[in-house]
């Protein structure tokens, strides 16, 4: 395979940097090449405010949301000059980390199935910033099981009236629009009694509370529906079919999740050239530099299996069930990765990641980070079956509920 750039490709690298040297936001460089993992924290500014301003700057000049259509505020470009582009953004494509959900999951969703008229209103403000989106997908009662969810959509006229809780949405507390599913039958089976929506997150009877993580961070919500309406032209697809528009949906998540997901390899790399051991520095030892090959394997592995990923969407593919393999090897991987390298830092690596600190704290932040990314966009438990029936075709789990109306489902055990 080659990976050398053709003329073509080559002179989009140039405009690329070119225009990324002249206009990229260097106040915030050193900034950012501190926080190399989880939220980005300025110093010297406010994230949000950085974020958008960078992103309308991109959209300004026609460097945003490069592969969509020009006419919804894209660029129209292939997949390797959307890879091309994030290999010269560098750094700074970490101020993009505030939109990564409306761009690589609401987006597409609202693409693939809203009209015309909401596709040409809504997606030109999420692909310049000026908008934020989030998911509302997760509840309380449901855990993994997506298709158990129990928020109320009814119709009344020409809307839909919600009541309901979602629970661990990103970013709901910064957002203008979400992506809601719901369920408009409980007289059918489960998957088939859902219908989607998008809705203004500033609507009446929306209470967003953020939740407190365990590193300090609040990056999830609750979100509490009271007799919320939204109305009928903003439903994404058939009525009961948001089960299948929900797929497009979460094989995106999946997608910019796994893609995007960092591993903590390099700086576990660099760390392992510096630290001192056994008289020399951690990358002589033998153990260590096969620990090192492994992960690098896979990191490699993860790369170029997005870049395949990529490739497919633009052959007008919808993002398919292999991207669950990069998820769940990136997720295990990190978790893996910052737990030896705290082995290997020892009391120095119990320090948390704070401005001053430097690296010390960085695989603590890692790790407690960690368990989320095994579990935001699907479980590695859904994603092995996922896996496993829809890429290996081995049998289905056995699912007694299969053909069980919602509202017969027992909610408790005897």
């Amino acid at each position: 395979m080659n990976f050398d750039d053709t003329p073509t490709e080559a002179a989009f690298r140039a405009e690329a940097r070119a225009w990324i040297q002249a206009n990229a936001p260097r106040e915030y460089e050193d900034d950012l090449r501190a926080s190399p993992f989880g939220r980005v924290v300025l110093n010297s500014g406010d994230i949000i405010a950085a974020s958008k301003a960078w992103q309308r700057k991109k959209a300004d000049a026609g460097w945003a949301c490069l592969h969509w259509p020009k006419e919804y505020g894209g660029r129209g470009a292939s997949p390797i000059e959307r890879v091309i582009w994030g290999q010269e953004e560098g750094v700074f494509g970490k101020l993009s980390g505030l939109f990564i959900i409306g761009h690589g999951m609401c987006g597409p969703t609202v693409m693939a199935f809203a009209n015309e008229d909401h596709k040409k209103t809504r997606l030109p403000p999420l692909a310049s910033g000026e908008e934020i989106w989030c998911q509302l997908f997760s509840e309380p009662a449901g855990g993994s099981d997506l298709a158990g969810l129990r928020t109320r959509a009814e119709k009344q006229g020409d809307d839909w009236v919600i009541n309901g809780q979602k629970i661990w949405t990103s970013g709901a507390h910064h957002s203008d629009w979400g992506l809601l599913i719901a369920r408009t039958d409980p007289d059918v089976p489960k998957h088939k009694g859902l219908t989607m929506f998008f809705l203004d997150m500033k609507s009446p009877g929306v209470d967003i509370r953020p939740i407190k993580q365990a590193n300090g961070q609040s990056e999830f919500n609750e979100v509490y529906f009271t007799d919320v309406r939204i109305p009928d032209h903003q439903r994404l697809g058939d009525v009961g079919n948001g089960w299948n528009v929900s797929l497009t949906t979460l094989m995106n998540e999946r997608l910019s999740i796994g893609s995007g997901m960092p591993t903590g390899f390099p700086e576990l790399f660099d760390l392992c050239a510096r630290l001192p051991m056994d008289g020399g520095a951690a990358i002589d030892n033998r153990a260590v530099r096969g620990k090192l090959a492994l992960w690098a394997t896979k990191a490699n592995g993860l790369k170029y299996t997005a870049y395949r990923a990529i490739s497919a969407l633009s052959r007008g593919e919808r993002p398919g069930p292999e991207n669950s393999i990069g998820k769940l090897v990136a997720g295990a991987t990190m978790q893996d990765i910052a737990q030896f390298a705290l082995e290997l830092e020892g009391p120095m690596g119990a320090l948390r990641n704070q401005p001053g600190i430097d690296e010390a704290g960085l695989f603590m932040a890692m790790l407690l980070r960690s368990p989320a990314t095994r579990i935001e966009g699907g479980t590695d438990e859904i994603l092995r079956n996922i896996i496993a029936e829809r890429v290996l075709a081995l049998p289905g789990d056995i699912r007694v509920d299969k053909d069980v109306s919602f509202n017969q489902i027992p909610t408790k055990g005897r």
